[in-house]
């Protein structure tokens, strides 16, 4: 492969939705904040899908609270 570079609209992206979980469980980002050790603002960024850099342990510990699996919260979309 040749030194390419791409845009997002060449490769897609990854989306992560935790607010649907969140919402069914009945949990605000306190509320999961606390329960899987982590501060606010990391949950925050989590709830508004801008995780830069994702940290398994903690994705680890939002599915087990929120009895789900990674691939129900991050989702690869396909350039349209």
């Amino acid at each position: 492969m040749k030194n390419n570079l791409f845009t997002m609209n060449q490769y897609g992206k990854i989306i992560i939705d935790i607010k649907t979980y969140m919402d069914e469980k009945c949990i605000n980002r306190n509320m999961l904040a606390r329960s899987i050790n982590a501060r606010f603002e990391v949950i925050d960024k989590w709830y508004n899908g801008r995780v830069e850099k994702i940290d398994t342990d903690v994705l680890a510990r939002i599915c087990f609270v929120l009895e789900c699996t990674p691939g129900d919260i991050i989702r690869y979309v396909d350039p349209d």
